[in-house]
């Protein structure tokens, strides 16, 4: 166990951890009309790990939100993997990459909020259930930033003037 969680949990949030901080990254680079490639790549790849590890290391023993949106969230993720390396955000993949990144990103600050609500104490006892309202604020104000912050991302995440070859 490493602070309380088993290892193999410890390892999943630490990925996913890392996925949300390149995430953001990512997205403000955007923003500024900047590739990032490096960052990119952490961010692809550690968000196919967060579902990946949240698949494999946790019992399945119904379908839940959390698989649904796993599921989901691989599916997105696919297409930013084919948008950015396969078509190589030529055309319309530009802004494909950019709201799927965005959306991906999302989906794991979202599941974090989740987990938040249900593991800190002082925001379990706010929403047990997460049907509460503060539970709901909290995701909606979640999704009208990242609605916002896909904006700008794609309004900013323009062709580079002078492409490498």
């Amino acid at each position: 166990m490493i602070m309380g969680m088993p290892t193999l949990t410890f390892v999943h949030v630490v990925i996913s951890v890392i996925a949300i901080l390149f995430g953001f990254v990512v997205v403000f680079g955007m923003m500024a009309a900047r590739r990032l490639d490096g960052s990119n790549a952490v961010f692809l790849v550690t968000t196919v790990l967060t579902s990946v590890t949240g698949f494999v290391f946790f019992p399945f023993e119904k379908v839940t939100p959390g698989i649904v949106l796993g599921i989901l969230s691989l599916i997105v993720l696919g297409i930013a993997l084919f948008a950015r390396y396969t078509r190589r955000l030529a055309g319309g993949w530009r802004r494909t990459y950019a709201i799927t990144a965005v959306i991906a990103l999302y989906f794991n600050v979202f599941v974090l909020i989740a987990q938040l609500f249900e593991k800190v104490p002082a925001l379990h006892e706010l929403a047990p259930t997460r049907k509460e309202p503060p539970f709901q604020v909290a995701q909606i104000a979640c999704m009208i930033i990242f609605i916002g912050l896909g904006v700008f991302a794609v309004r900013g995440f323009r062709p580079d003037p002078f492409p490498a070859v």
